[in-house]
């Protein structure tokens, strides 16, 4: 799975309740101490090669939402000079590439746009939003590894790193991510094969009176003209600048960022995506740039260095043998780090000409260049060629001929079989490839799951979990389109037949093709398309013309990201819509294009976890590739095998193209504009004692109007609003069914996600069309009930709901009787068999992901351990039980509570609630007492509580601790200590991780975090993996941390106190911009209330609100009150010693060279636990926290009215 990506701060809009397996809970806004992933594209291949990034630093979930347009439609200032193309507005030689009005954009976006470019050659997008309390900028540069020195494996890498690390303008090393931390933002970069991306963001708390800059940029700049940009934003964007006008590449910061370098490089080599990745870079030609290593190791960066410590203490590169990098780091920014080869992009709440006022003031001073100085020119091409960049930017191709038509076989780390075939294909920014997207129908058809498709015939075959197809690969010169199929153990022992029907599949394609050659003469002047291929791509663009028409803008964050990118590849007005066109069909170029899609154009690989057993049979007949050291065995296809899969002359009578999709909509008028007065009203009921309005939401209002009580029965609770702001035709419907029953054993719970899997697999065949047109559904089982979305377009999100909740209760009858349907049994088996082997590769996480588990089992009251989910599905299940189990929790005793907003009238909320009803209430609801509740325990006083550990992969080289200090819960903290905790958790974050990671570089991953488990416990956490220290150093060096860090709260200067807690304040209130972000927030909310009973289970839908104003009240001494109240908060809960001290750590050692001896050293001590058994041991000597929120209003238990329950 690709990377989780949140923030420090661990608030949020909504609860998430417990929705995944095994359970798990979260603080408010749960923060990640993995590797932030790349923010999402304006367009998204299927298969992404993974990213080098920055630093582990998470984004906030506020910050990685989408956002929506701009409520205010006021045309700019700035103008474009006829005469001289000039623009009006700040420098006379900035040229305007296209204003506003040029630019082609959805019909909810109304946002301003503005491409330029600056005297020195800069291409920057200037983006003014009104609505956006999220500021945003982004750099894109156009070199990645590509262009890696050959001695220097991995610099591009290493030289994103270093960028961080000060300017001579700013040299302080943390400098840029400190002024980032204090105006509510955080900063990351990504590395990737010929591109590298440096993004931020920023959350200025008050935008209308923002003329004074920090002081530090005031310092620096010596005047403040630009009074209508946040200072926030100017400061980030001079800091940025920066990178690109003077970075100075300290030479006592490369051998700490040498050893970062290093450590993300070790966590990498027992990741399944790397190895893939890299293995399919070795089979490509070594002239070719694709086959260098990217990531880069000690050893590389400094060309023959060896990473030794002498103890605790660094030998560095000069001493082993190594070179210095800074020179390389000069050249390398010397020749790529100029205006002509990178672009900018900028979204924020001032106007475009005085967001260009400051583009210019900070990027100016970019050196101008060539933008095609990195790269040797094509040769000359006739015009007539088609696909003219294909193999022609390098000084050799990328896949040679005696590379292809081969199979490779490759041992996974996980337990999981897959064959991926990969067709070498022309790039897809190739022009002729931008202008048709042949790829994007046939890409379509290839990945149909329709009744009569590849994918449905395979999984009614129990041959397949899963298969897609698109681009993977995707570079400037050449492409790799790929089919990827997930097979079940049975699809791997009859792989042969797979791929043969793959083949077939492609086959019928290449004949919908051909149909159309007769007509190709006379198409250009006909309606009619020219082949049923042309069919299916007109209705494909219909579909993303629908999809593009209504599309609510992105979040500031990726768009920046994107549209940095984009800006440099498409024409300025195009930046918006090109990455979702389809183009125009062209029969003649999608022919060629389908020429490639054969075996002799193909590589196969085949991953399967039991390949072991042959490679431990005859070990000589397989091979390691180097970096990421996978195990491999290659051999050649055959020339009539790969001339039966290519004529594939009998084809499968089952298989058949897929008939038009009649879901695509039609119907886009608006609710709001419809109803009568009458109706209306009953959507503006007040029910609320919170204070909020009750009138209809104004645009861009701060406290949006919440959803009324439209049903209020003990059974059914519905929540209705329909939707006047965002005027897209799109309705939410989402429904919360509670039982006891889900979670009353580990194997109800294993019997309920098998019923879930079942039942996702069986409902592709009746709403897969629908998914394709923009409604789609989730039914998820959570240890609460059952939790069922379905979104999508207003017209046909009623047949959706009708169907799959009709569905979900007509399977149950069909699975009581396997006998009649032995296709369903088959999907039960293949279910077990999935569950099983994801369950036990859950042990294969990463050591901190492990840590993270292991911490959260001990506290939970009840939590079914992963050992116990395994024994029940190794004994076996019934499919006939299942059905009995599940029926009992859907049709049962249960309480339903369901919300309707969006464009959906009062009247046909009431016509969804008829269709819940009439399914899911044929039984009494819930009694109070009979809800489902989950607590956690609470941890010991003065003696840690220790679980110990060993990762599972026998390629692990990483330790991990995560070190959680337990405070409280939600009913004993109230608002203000949720919010104090939440303020000292905000602080802990920088400084934990410039102590651990930037200069003790204990690891790679290092976080210091808000941490929330079931029933409302909290804690600080700080996670470390590592794979140099173990654990007990880790503690030891975590504790010193912590002395050090009260030391800094105690210490902080109170003006840069006040700018913290304003960075969380702005986070808090950061408003919805996007329907689907504001109905997640009141859902959050109602959803939350559901294990609640009496007053309880009242949302309190301006409770961010409410905490918010615990960082800014003065009725307590104000910011001088609040660190008063911070150091005594740390020194009640924290501090070593300190009276409410409860530590729970949990260790995780690498067993790669054997079980080390401090582990076995340690067990027996007091407080080390070594088993689960261990931990059921102690919980039963353990007392709970109560699970009230924190926002009762009748007043906050006192620690001392829950002590005493077993410490």
């Amino acid at each position: 799975m690709p990377p989780t990506s949140t923030n420090r701060l661990s608030l949020t809009l909504a609860f998430i309740l417990l929705n995944q397996f095994p359970p798990f809970t979260s603080s408010l806004i749960t923060p990640s101490h993995s590797q932030k992933s790349r923010p999402q594209n304006l367009s998204i291949p299927p298969f992404l090669p993974p990213k080098h990034r920055h630093v582990p630093k998470p984004l906030s979930a506020s910050l990685t939402t989408p956002s929506s347009p701009s409520s205010s439609s006021s045309t700019t200032a700035s103008t474009r000079d006829d005469d001289s193309n000039n623009c009006s507005a700040g420098d006379k030689k900035t040229q305007i590439l296209a204003e506003d009005d040029e630019f082609t954009k959805p019909e909810p976006d109304r946002r301003r746009y503005r491409a330029i470019k600056l005297a020195n050659g800069l291409t920057v997008l200037l983006v003014s939003d009104d609505d956006t309390d999220v500021e945003a900028g982004s750099v894109h540069v156009n070199a990645g590894h590509f262009n890696d020195p050959e001695d220097r494996a991995g610099l591009a890498h290493f030289h994103e790193h270093m960028l961080f690390l000060g300017t001579e303008k700013y040299p302080e090393e943390n400098d840029y991510e400190t002024f980032l931390s204090k105006n509510g933002g955080s900063t990351n970069a990504y590395t990737d094969m010929e591109d590298t991306n440096y993004y931020f963001s920023v959350a200025p708390l008050n935008h209308e009176n923002d003329s004074d800059e920090d002081e530090d940029t005031l310092q620096h700049n010596g005047s403040n003209n630009n009074s209508t940009v946040s200072s926030a934003l100017d400061g980030a964007l001079d800091r940025l600048a920066q990178f690109f006008i003077a970075p100075l590449f300290k030479e006592e910061a490369v051998e700490r960022e040498l050893r970062a370098v290093d450590s993300e490089y070790v966590n990498a080599i027992p990741q399944d995506n790397w190895r893939q990745y890299q293995f399919m870079k070795s089979l490509s030609s070594p002239e070719h740039p694709f086959y260098k290593f990217g990531c880069g190791n000690y050893k590389t960066l400094t060309n023959g260095g060896s990473l030794l410590n002498n103890g605790t203490t660094a030998i560095p590169f000069t001493q082993s043998g190594g070179t210095s990098p800074i020179p390389s780091l000069h050249d390398f920014w010397n020749t790529y780090y100029h205006a002509g080869n990178v672009q900018l992009a900028v979204i924020s709440r001032a106007s475009l000409d005085n967001l260009q006022k400051c583009v210019e003031t900070h990027f100016s001073a970019l050196r101008p260049g060539n933008s095609n100085i990195s790269t040797p020119s094509p040769p000359s091409i006739p015009l007539t060629t088609l696909f003219p960049t294909e193999g022609t930017r390098y000084a050799a191709k990328a896949f040679e001929p005696s590379s292809l038509g081969k199979i490779h076989k490759i041992i996974p780390i996980v337990d999981s079989r897959s064959v991926k075939i990969s067709f070498l294909t022309p790039p897809s920014l190739d022009p002729d490839m931008v202008a048709t997207r042949p790829h994007r129908a046939i890409s379509h058809l290839l990945g149909h799951e329709s009744p009569g498709s590849l994918h449905s015939l395979l999984s009614d075959l129990g041959l397949i979990n899963g298969l897609s197809s698109g681009m993977g690969v995707d570079t400037s010169d050449f492409a790799l389109f790929q089919v990827s199929v997930s097979l079940t153990p049975e699809g791997m022992k009859q792989v042969n037949l797979v791929i043969d029907l793959v083949f077939q599949w492609i086959r019928m394609i290449k004949n919908a093709w051909e149909d159309g050659e007769s007509n190709v003469g006379s198409s250009s002047s006909s309606s009619s398309p020219s082949s049923l291929l042309e069919t299916y791509h007109d209705e494909l663009r219909r579909m993303t013309d629908v999809s593009f028409r209504f599309r609510e803008s992105p979040d500031p964050v990726n768009f920046v990201s994107g549209a940095a990118e984009m800006i440099g590849r498409f024409p300025p007005k195009n930046v918006l819509d090109m990455g979702s066109s389809c183009g125009d069909y062209d029969h003649y170029v999608t022919g060629v294009f389908l020429e490639r899609i054969v075996p002799q154009n193909a590589m196969i690989q085949l991953f399967d976890k039991d390949f072991e057993r042959e490679e431990q049979q005859d070990g000589n007949a397989w091979s390691e590739e180097r970096w990421y050291r996978a195990k491999y065995q290659s051999v050649e296809m055959g020339d009539e095998q790969m001339t039966k899969w290519e004529r594939s002359e009998t084809i499968d009578e089952r298989l058949h193209l897929p008939k038009l999709n009649e879901f695509i909509p039609t119907d886009f008028s608006i609710r709001c504009d419809d109803v009568d007065d009458a109706e209306a009203a009953t959507t503006r009921t007040d029910i609320s004692a919170n204070g909020a309005k009750d009138d209809d939401k104004e645009e861009g209002a701060k406290n949006p109007t919440p959803p009324t009580l439209l049903i209020d029965t003990p059974k059914l609770r519905l929540w209705h609003k329909m939707d006047r702001t965002y005027r897209v035709p799109k309705t939410f419907i989402k429904v919360q069914i509670t039982t006891p029953n889900v979670y009353r054993s580990p194997r109800t719970m294993t019997l309920n996600r098998l019923y879930q899997k079942v039942l996702n697999d069986d409902l592709n065949s009746y709403v897969y069309d629908a998914s394709l047109a923009g409604c789609n559904y989730r039914v998820a089982c959570t240890p609460t009930g059952y939790s069922i979305s379905v979104t999508g377009y207003s017209q046909k999100l009623p047949i959706l709901l009708d169907v799959l909740t009709s569905r979900m209760l007509s399977l149950l009858s069909e699975m009581k009787d396997p006998t009649s349907h032995p296709l369903l049994l088959q999907r039960f088996q293949k279910a077990s068999v999935n569950l099983l082997r994801e369950t036990n590769n859950f042990k294969l996480d990463a050591p901190y992901e492990t840590a993270n588990y292991n911490a959260r089992v001990m506290m939970e009251e009840r939590a079914w351990h992963l050992s116990s989910y395994i024994e029940e599905l190794e004994r076996g299940l019934d499919m006939e039980e299942c059905a009995q189990v599940v029926e009992e929790c859907l049709t049962g005793r249960n309480r339903i509570q369901a919300l309707c907003m969006g464009n959906i009238s009062p009247t046909e909320a009431q016509r969804v609630a008829s269709v819940v009803n009439s399914h899911f209430s044929a039984s009494p609801a819930l009694f109070i007492d009979e809800t489902p509740q989950f607590k956690s325990h609470q941890a010991p006083l003065s003696t840690p509580t220790i679980y110990q550990d060993v990762a599972h992969g026998s390629s692990e080289e990483n330790n991990a601790v995560e070190y959680n200090l337990q405070v409280g819960s939600d009913a004993t903290l109230g608002y203000r200590g949720v919010a104090l905790l939440e303020l000292i958790g905000y602080l802990a974050y920088n400084s934990a991780f410039s102590q651990l990671r930037t200069k003790e570089q204990l690891g790679y991953i290092v976080s210091a975090h808000v941490r929330k488990t079931v029933g409302g416990a909290r804690y600080l956490s700080v996670v470390v993996q590592s794979s140099t220290t173990l654990p007990i150093r880790i503690e030891e060096r975590v504790e010193n941390w912590l002395a050090n860090f009260r030391e800094e709260l105690v210490d902080i200067d109170e003006e840069r106190l006040r700018q913290e807690a304003a960075a969380i304040v702005a986070q808090l209130l950061e408003r919805d911009t996007k329907l689907s972000h504001e109905v997640g927030r009141f859902w959050g909310e109602i959803a939350s209330t559901d294990i609640f009973a009496g007053r309880l289970r009242q949302p309190v839908f301006d409770r961010v609100d409410r905490l918010a104003k615990e960082f800014t009240r003065e009725d307590d001494g104000g910011i001088t009150g609040l660190k008063k109240d911070i150091v005594q908060f740390f020194d009640e809960y924290l501090r070593a010693g300190a009276p409410q001290r409860r530590v729970v750590s949990a260790r995780v050692y690498s067993k790669k060279d054997g079980i080390p001896k401090e582990m076995t050293d340690n067990v027996g001590e007091k407080g080390v636990l070594g088993s689960w058994e261990d931990v059921v041991d102690l919980k039963q000597f353990l007392g709970c926290w109560p699970v009230a929120p924190y926002w009762d209003d009748d007043g906050v238990y006192e620690i001392d009215d829950v002590e005493g329950m077993g410490d």
